[in-house]
């Protein structure tokens, strides 16, 4: 719509009538005519907007999909939006913006974890061109098993922390669900998310919980369970080379997994988190103590000669454990005292953890 122009109200009102107009009549026919032109420019914003709705609607229709939900007008019936897919809001995605702060430097030894760990996932989506120049495809899922408190969950948030890729964490046990199938249904939703927002890299952590070895199921809940795992295997077997998804499971109970997950073609890379031996001790200590204000007097290597069992786990707690009785006793300094009373709070003897139950 065309806007008309301002009318020259001088050209219109007569020369006899113009001498009976005085200067303030004279303004205000001016604001009027003001006044006009702003009403004819209200009118085509108006047109204008409603052009902009009948747009967005052919839009909508175009977006249209056999299947597709969408959102109706309450008294009309129009089509108003094409809603998104229907998706569990109990999966949560970290965008790149989101990552965990944790990077390589901040796990104590592992070298030989890490580098198997980065050539599996992070290489794959940071310079995918290297396997295919070799002819080879990367690896599809990862698989990290040990005692619990090795570093299995820290290092996935490392490798997450150093791509670029979105991150979606999921512990097995969130898969059974209270209904029927809604658990294989949680499964396809973690990977259609995925896909759709690849590169991506998916962590399932506790994986035995859904995927031990499959038995006659005597109950209802034993055959849902299954079907979680047929539903995870049928993903993951599944899965394009070309989508730069990842996933990597953890556990502490490899023995109790159903074979047909750890084939190769599903988990090609098993990668064990074994205790730490003298060397990983004394790498933990180090990297754990780093920013601590220690004492002189403390030494270190006479904790990591020590020939107790201790996981890394252990080891960041005896340290978290030492700076607890420093602060206990308003001091700014740890002594080697803290970290006796703390080594000896943390490793217990088997004779005095059983104690209570005498």
């Amino acid at each position: 719509m065309e806007v008309d122009a301002p009318v020259d109200l001088d050209a219109t009102i007569p020369s006899e009538i113009e001498t009976l107009i005085g200067e303030d009549d004279y303004l205000t026919l001016k604001k009027l005519e003001n006044k006009l032109a702003h009403l004819d420019v209200m009118e085509f914003v108006g047109y204008l907007k409603k052009d902009m709705r009948n747009l967005e609607k052919e839009l909508v229709h175009a977006q249209e999909e056999p299947g597709c939900s969408v959102a109706l007008h309450k008294y009309s019936n129009a089509l108003v939006d094409v809603l998104p897919p229907e998706s569990d809001s109990s999966i949560q995605m970290l965008r790149p913006d989101e990552k965990p702060d944790v990077s390589y430097s901040d796990i104590g030894g592992l070298d030989t974890q890490k580098q198997e760990v980065r050539e599996a996932v992070e290489l794959p989506l940071t310079n995918r061109e290297l396997y295919e120049q070799i002819g080879i495809d990367p690896p599809r899922g990862v698989l990290l098993f040990g005692p619990p408190g090795c570093g299995k969950t820290m290092l996935a948030k490392a490798v997450a922390h150093h791509t670029k890729a979105s991150f979606i964490k999921v512990v097995g046990s969130e898969f059974v669900q209270k209904y029927l199938g809604e658990g294989p249904r949680m499964v396809r939703d973690v990977f259609r998310l995925a896909k759709e927002n690849s590169p991506c890299i998916i962590f399932i952590d506790e994986i035995d919980a859904i995927a031990t070895r499959r038995f006659d199921a005597q109950t209802g809940a034993d055959r849902e369970v299954q079907r979680i795992l047929l539903e995870l295997l049928n993903q993951m077997d599944g899965f394009d080379q070309n989508t730069n998804v990842k996933v990597i499971m953890a556990t502490n109970r490899q023995d109790t997994l159903d074979p047909a997950l750890l084939r190769p073609g599903r988990l090609d890379r098993k990668i064990e988190f074994p205790m730490p031996d003298r060397r990983q001790k004394r790498l933990v200590f180090s990297t754990v103590t780093a920013k601590m204000n220690l004492s002189d007097e403390i030494d270190l290597e006479d904790f990591v000669s020590r020939p107790d069992k201790i996981s890394c786990a252990e080891i960041a707690s005896i340290c978290q454990e030492a700076g607890m009785y420093a602060v206990r006793e308003n001091r700014y300094m740890v002594l080697s005292k803290d970290f006796n009373k703390a080594y000896k709070q943390v490793v217990k003897k088997d004779s005095d953890t059983f104690d209570f139950y005498k």
